[in-house]
């Protein structure tokens, strides 16, 4: 450690958010250089390798041949699929001194493509699955968590090409068996729930989340087996009720409601229900004002009705309108449609269908919206509302959508019980693209027949660094890091104590023996340094062993402890390196 180039720090970075980012960068292993970009020291150079090594055992072991594209792309091949304009801001755009246009990829989809393309012409060359190790770029809007959502990030993704949907399936299976072996070994706890494609395209997608009280991605779970991202879940549709003995839809005053809280009040208190309960939330419908922003810049206005008791999931929303980004509609975008009276907006006044207007703004509506369900709402106009106003009869959607937000104890779409909600880290995605990519590239291959057919595609995602700070997560108490020691930077921390040349001679022994054994060793031979500062930086690196040489050589035995336990063991000096090696061979 007196040659290592690292530098503990005492004290959390002040834009440390998680424990991962914070011990990562207190220990030494990465160093802030911009927002969301990080420069890699010596000690996480070392973690970041051997997940590596185990992504890159894995992907070989199921038939994946390994490649290296370049991370800075020329702009054609992403026109030519849509997705130079499709990812918006959140692709990396330069101009070479020619005024030529390119990127940094986000990913490599179109790159493989044409790759396979230029040297494959036959289905006898398939199937094939391909995959690299790259660093990728994406312009976060709000890089945040150190690792966990950076600009500058590495990623395995590999991809499979086969020449018809049941080789696809059978990639696909190895694909995930593969993910599940990798996640297994590394010692991660993993989900695997179905998702949405979002940008990448295609029909199946599912992902594997670490949970994690700190993950961006919510995720739902049941009792009978469902598990899906929160953006993946669809909502079980009500039947329709009939509507042929519905009361007419009344318009009443109602002073002073601008909010669903104080609508079910006043409805309650002079609107009382023949039936005898109370109106609740439920009973409402909500109609919220959403501005829209498509990958070429133009701006569109929409309107989500939802019931009233639920809010709407801007995760869900963005990922049912994907690629457009969403936000609330600003005091500008009410100026220019005076129709919408906020707080008391009603289906009337929106949608071009219950307007006849086909420029108009359009409104999607929750699936719980069914024909029949009746509803109170605005009357489109101030301090007035509309009651027993029936969805199918006095008004209609331009479609439905899925924004609501998914609670606890929701019905799990295919039956199996109620939802949990959980949180957790995205660590894999995996896709099954289809045609798409090959047809916008033409890659196409001779059947057995000589016909020409598209080839069908694969999409596979590890996040490698996103992974380390998942496993650095799940590994780490109030001292600082607890490495496994198949990830660890090394196996055993020697640390010499105090100021006789004795002690460093035997630490150094030891060290040089358990290095000439195979075990890696990180022996602490600073001089200067005090035993505290010593034994603290033990804590925060996380070593998974620590061998302590000092007070008890004089008595002829060294201390042994795992960094996780607070047991501290007595090894005769003869036999310390026999038995630290035994404990590393056990892990």
């Amino acid at each position: 450690m007196s040659q290592l180039f690292v530098r503990t720090l005492r004290e959390d970075p002040a834009d440390a958010e998680v424990a991962s980012h914070r011990l990562l960068v207190r220990a030494g292993y990465i160093r802030r250089a911009a927002p969301g970009i990080y420069t890699w020291l010596p000690l996480g150079l070392r973690v970041l390798a051997k997940v590596e090594a185990v992504v890159r055992e894995e992907m070989i072991a199921a038939g994946a041949q390994e490649v290296h594209f370049p991370a800075l792309l020329p702009r054609e091949p992403y026109e030519a699929t849509g997705r130079w304009a499709e990812y918006g801001p959140n692709l990396f755009r330069l101009k070479d001194r020619k005024d030529a246009d390119y990127l940094l990829a986000p990913t490599h989809e179109e790159m493989f493509t044409l790759l396979v393309k230029d040297l494959y012409s036959s289905y006898k060359d398939l199937p094939l699955t391909l995959f690299q190790i790259q660093t990728k770029y994406r312009d976060e809007a709000r890089p945040r968590a150190g690792l966990i959502r950076g600009r500058e990030f590495v990623m395995k993704d590999a991809y499979s090409f086969d020449i018809d949907d049941e080789g696809l399936e059978a990639s696909y299976q190895a694909q995930r068996a593969a993910y599940e072996r990798i996640f297994t070994r590394l010692g991660l706890e993993y989900v695997i729930v179905a998702a949405t494609a979002g940008a990448m395209g295609g029909s199946r997608s599912e992902e594997f989340l670490s949970p994690s009280p700190i993950g961006e991605d919510t995720f739902v779970r049941s009792a009978g087996g469902y598990a899906a991202n929160v953006e993946a879940v669809v909502t079980p549709v009500p039947d329709a009720i009939p509507f042929d003995d519905a009361p007419a839809a009344h318009v009443e005053d109602t002073p002073g409601t601008p909010t669903i809280e104080s609508l079910v009040a006043f409805a309650n208190a002079n609107h009382p229900r023949t039936d005898g309960r109370e109106w609740t939330a439920a009973d409402t419908l909500k109609n919220v004002v959403l501005s829209l922003t498509h990958p070429d810049g133009s701006k569109e206005l929409v309107v989500v009705g939802l019931p009233g008791d639920r809010e709407v999931d801007m995760k869900r929303l963005e990922a049912s309108l994907a690629p457009a980004e969403a936000e609330p509609a600003g005091e500008d975008e009410f100026k220019k449609h005076p129709e919408l009276v906020k707080g008391y907006i009603g289906p009337q006044a929106v949608g071009r269908a219950n307007t006849g207007d086909e420029e108009g703004v359009r409104y999607l509506l929750d699936p719980r919206v069914v024909p029949g369900t009746r509803w109170i709402t605005g009357a489109n106009a101030v301090d007035k509302h509309v009651f027993d106003l029936v969805a199918g009869r006095d008004f209609v959607g331009d479609g439905t959508i899925e924004a609501a937000e998914v609670r606890a104890g929701d019905p799990a779409p295919d039956g199996s019980g109620p939802l949990e909600l959980a949180r957790g880290i995205e660590i894999g995605h995996i896709f099954q693209l289809g045609r798409k990519y090959a047809e916008s590239l033409g890659l196409k291959v001779l059947d057995v027949n000589g016909k020409q057919v598209t080839v069908t595609m694969g999409s596979y995602g590890v996040g490698v660094t996103r992974v380390l700070a998942a496993l650095a997560e799940a590994n780490h108490d109030d001292s600082g890091l607890t490495w496994p020691a198949h990830v660890a930077p090394a196996h055993v921390h020697v640390v010499a104590t105090g100021k006789d040349a004795a002690v460093f001679a035997a630490a150094e022994k030891v060290a040089t023996e358990l290095s000439a054994r195979g075990v890696e060793v990180l022996y602490d031979d600073r001089p200067k340094v005090s035993p505290g500062v010593k034994f603290a930086d033990a804590e925060l690196l996380g070593v998974p062993l620590i061998v302590v040489v000092g007070r008890g050589l004089a008595d002829g035995v060294i201390e042994v402890r795992e960094r996780t336990s607070t047991e501290r063991v007595q090894v005769a000096v003869d036999d310390v390196v026999a038995h630290v090696e035994e404990l590393v061979r056990a892990f």
